[in-house]
């Protein structure tokens, strides 16, 4: 009997192990078939690039309303409650606790009492939208605007709450939305750079270069820095070296890489890598122009600000006309940043503690200059075709910071806007609950944000994949619907 029990229990395992063996062939089969599933949709999604004309320009998913963005983005967090989210329970219940969150402690701390905005709300433009004194130059053109009220952001720190908002990721390292763009679409203009990000005259972002980065897109995809404080590094050729022996050089060089070329003909390194170095000599060429701005005249000057005797003012009103510029010459993507890196809010929004006497200063290097750009686009009948996107990481809560004069970090609720192709103008889309504290209406997550200007270029944001390291990223990574209550 012990003996047939023992033969038994051998013959039992190994009927479970073939079983169990059997069951891992079949799940490795399963996943094996997956993934080459993953890699083919992934290679039917992918735009078709000739890597020796990355540039070349791309048809989308379907018919686009818009063909160019700019995104104004304004870092360190520009406060909702004190520009575009008009809220009377805020001013009626100035000085009391917030209700249900008496004791609040968020980012920086303990929060104080309800604090009414710091401007006056007043209604503008025939649609009556309330805008505060502080951006009365946007705020006149809100029959224009399509205002965002209800957005919400997965961080509450800048630095990956900027990198989310331009890269649809918390970590460093993922591909900035204009890359994205330009994967997808390519350049209208082969002489300049497909995305160039503009940043503030008074500094670098938060986030610094991974706002424009390409990750793991091509990296001729990556945004290009440039302003009109500081121009291209290394583009002029050196007053030392003659134009003869510069152009020789090229010439030297064109002809090896074409031989090697030859002989490899499928190194796609090789063939991105003269691409890139015949397009630095095409922009040697044609930058110098688009950002000389003497041609532009007075009366465009005055209309952006630039003119100003602040020189802040002045330069980003100059930043902003050369953003025009570069759309008209074909740029696809073009990011205008408005504030600079952490500085307790001194040249950035982040207004923790002096909110007042800093946003007045803030406040008038930004509202004239962006202002006069949606009007200039306007004017010029770019509208049309460009899409305008003002944009910021979070906003700010609707009470002072205990025992300062300024707001915390507030990712539960803020505002951002769009004006131009596709969308709907003197339309609010979402609120926040009667504070400005929390998003209740409409909530919408920064992949929805991306999703709808995907869509507005034509895009299905599920189908703008690139398969990396085993995975099929996207800009809205697995998440994002398109916002349809906003298309015109």
């Amino acid at each position: 009997m012990h003996s047939q029990l023992k033969q038994f229990n051998i013959g039992r395992r190994q009927l479970i192990s073939g079983a169990a063996g059997g069951l891992a062939s079949i799940a490795l089969a399963s996943l094996m078939t997956e993934a080459s599933e993953a890699s083919e949709a992934s290679e039917s999604n992918r735009p078709k690039i000739d890597p020796a004309n990355p540039y070349l320009p791309r048809s989308p998913h379907f018919a686009a309303k818009a063909k160019n963005v700019i995104v104004v983005f304004c870092s360190g967090a520009l406060s909702h409650v004190d520009t575009f989210d008009y809220k009377p329970e805020l001013i009626r219940l100035d000085g009391q606790p917030l209700p249900g969150n008496e004791k609040l402690v968020s980012f920086q701390g303990p929060n104080g009492n309800l604090t009414k905005p710091l401007w006056q709300f007043r209604p503008r433009g025939q649609s009556g939208k309330m805008v505060s004194d502080l951006v009365p130059h946007i705020g006149d053109l809100s029959d224009d605007i399509c205002y965002f009220h209800s957005l919400t952001n997965k961080s509450n720190t800048h630095g990956p709450a900027e990198n989310v908002m331009n890269t649809g990721f918390a970590f460093d390292g993922f591909p900035s939305m204009g890359a994205w763009i330009n994967f997808g679409l390519g350049s209208e203009n082969q002489n300049l750079p497909a995305f160039v990000a503009i940043e503030d005259p008074r500094g670098m972002p938060q986030s610094g270069p991974n706002n424009w980065a390409s990750g793991f897109l091509p990296a001729a995809f990556q945004g290009t820095p440039l302003s009109t404080t500081k121009p291209i590094r290394f583009l002029d050729r050196p007053a030392s070296i003659s134009a003869k022996t510069d152009r020789s050089s090229r010439e030297l060089l064109r002809f090896l890489e074409q031989s090697h070329q030859n002989r490899f003909p499928g190194d796609q390194q090789l063939a991105a890598r003269i691409a890139s170095y015949e397009l630095a000599a095409r922009m040697q060429l044609h930058v110098p122009d688009v950002v000389d701005l003497s041609t532009e005249p007075e009366h465009i000057r005055k209309l952006y600000g630039a003119d100003s005797a602040n020189k802040d003012k002045a330069a980003f009103a100059n930043n902003c006309i050369l953003a025009r510029r570069l759309v008209e010459n074909g740029v696809r993507f073009v990011q205008i940043f408005n504030g600079a890196y952490a500085s307790g809010g001194r040249i950035n929004w982040d207004g923790h503690s002096k909110l007042k006497e800093q946003y007045d200063v803030h406040g008038e290097i930004l509202d004239q200059p962006v202002a006069g750009l949606l009007r200039d686009l306007k004017q010029r009948g770019l509208l049309d075709s460009t899409l305008l996107v003002f944009a910021t990481e979070f906003g700010r809560m609707p009470m002072f910071q205990a025992g300062t004069l300024g707001r915390d970090h507030n990712p539960l609720g803020f505002t951002c806007w769009m004006a131009g192709a596709g969308v709907k103008r003197g339309h609010s889309y979402g609120a926040t609950d009667e504070f400005g504290f929390r998003a209740t209406e409409n909530v919408t997550t920064i992949h929805d944000f991306h999703a709808t200007i995907l869509h507005l270029l034509g895009f299905d944001h599920k189908r703008l994949t690139h398969y990396h390291n085993g995975i099929q990223r996207r800009l809205t990574d697995v998440h994002g619907r398109v916002i349809h209550d906003v298309l015109a």
